[in-house]
C-alpha cells in the first residue's frame, strides 16, 4: 500500500490529521527536506490533499521542499554583522556561488542562508559552514575556507 521506508513511520500513528506536523518533521529530520513523494505519502495516509499539505509546511520555516545541499553556508546579516561588512560576505558568496539565499548549487554541494543572527555579535562578521562559526570573517578568509570545499 505505501512505499518502502514509509509503512513503518505510519505504523506509530493513529492517522488523524493532527498527526500532520510531527510526520512532516520525522520526514524533515530524516532527509533533510520534504520530497514530493514524501508529500503524496503523507495525504494519502491522512486522508488529505497535498495542496493541505503544502499549505501547512509552507507556513512553517522549519520545512523546505528543496533537498539540501552537501555543505550548508549561512552569512550572519544581524545588526553587529551588518555594520562590520556582513553584506559583503553574502555578495561574495553569491557571486562566487551564483545562488541567492535559500537556494542550492545545481551540483547540489552547496546550500546558502542569510540569516537574521547567528548569536555571535561579538565576534560579527561571522559565517557557519557545516555548523562550524567562523568569527571576524573577510572576504579573503572567506574564499580561502570555501577553497577547502573544492
Amino acid at each position: 500500500m505505501y512505499k518502502d521506508g514509509y509503512k513503518s513511520v505510519f505504523e506509530n500513528y493513529s492517522g488523524a490529521q493532527d498527526n500532520l506536523i510531527s510526520l512532516l518533521q520525522h520526514f524533515q529530520k530524516q532527509s533533510g527536506y520534504i520530497s514530493q513523494e514524501c508529500v503524496q505519502e503523507v495525504a494519502r495516509f491522512l486522508k488529505i490533499s497535498e495542496n493541505h499539505i503544502y499549505g501547512v509546511a509552507s507556513f512553517y520555516s522549519q520545512f523546505t521542499f528543496q533537498k539540501p545541499g552537501k555543505n550548508h553556508i549561512k552569512v550572519c546579516l544581524g545588526t553587529a554583522c551588518h555594520v562590520q561588512d556582513g553584506q559583503l560576505l553574502a555578495n561574495e558568496i553569491r557571486d562566487l556561488l551564483g545562488i541567492q539565499s535559500g537556494q542550492v548549487t545545481a551540483d547540489g554541494f552547496f546550500d546558502y542562508q542569510e540569516v537574521a543572527c547567528l548569536g555571535c555579535c561579538a565576534q560579527a562578521p561571522v559565517v557557519e559552514i557545516n555548523g562550524q562559526i567562523y568569527a571576524r570573517m573577510t572576504t579573503t578568509k572567506l574564499m580561502k575556507k570555501l577553497s577547502e570545499y573544492e
